[in-house]
């Protein structure tokens, strides 16, 4: 389930990187020399930490400017590529990584509900009800698109939408058991 979450300490950016500030979510761009830390690798991106203390999101195919290897591109049509859509779907989900906890998305209990719609040309259509852990979370979009990408790599699907609701809001108590054990609180 994980790739990797072990800390990789002192890395000098390669070449100026595109990153997403978290919790925020806002676009920067981090410069070519700047020293980070990478605090995880999990569904193919870096979450590193600058020596200010703030966090970012640096996606897989910008791992050379960490001087890193590129993760595997898709992993749509590795290990799910077999069983029932509905299925490969929850798989995909579970490649989904809150970037400031090593829990997916699914362990960590965002994930209140998925639909898969046929479509005229044989096509499904997949409908994500997901929550966040805080209604304010600037992480939202970012993780909305991430559930988008993984979905549509699919075969077999024709269309994502991913639907934001807070009713009933987010608490610990929806965490899965291992992801409880994961994070200690149990």
């Amino acid at each position: 389930m994980k790739q990797s979450t072990s800390k990789m300490s002192g890395i000098v950016l390669q070449r100026d990187v595109p990153a997403i500030l978290i919790p925020d979510g806002f676009p920067v761009l981090l410069k070519r020399g700047e020293q980070v830390d990478i605090t995880q690798v999990l569904g193919g991106k870096f979450t590193v930490q600058a020596t200010q203390g703030q966090l970012f999101r640096v996606e897989g195919h910008d791992a050379d400017a960490l001087g890193q290897e590129v993760p595997p591109m898709s992993r749509a049509t590795q290990s799910a590529s077999q069983g029932p859509l509905s299925e490969q779907v929850w798989h995909q989900l579970k490649q989904c990584y809150d970037p400031e906890i090593p829990v997916n998305v699914v362990e960590l209990g965002l994930i209140y509900g998925c639909d898969l719609a046929k479509q005229p040309d044989g096509t499904q259509h997949v409908h994500v009800r997901m929550t966040l852990t805080a209604p304010g979370c600037g992480m939202g979009e970012v993780l909305r698109q991430d559930i988008e990408q993984e979905l549509s790599a699919l075969p077999g699907v024709s269309g994502v939408s991913v639907e934001l609701v807070f009713d009933p809001p987010w608490d610990k108590s929806r965490m899965s058991e291992a992801a409880r054990l994961q994070l200690g609180l149990v």
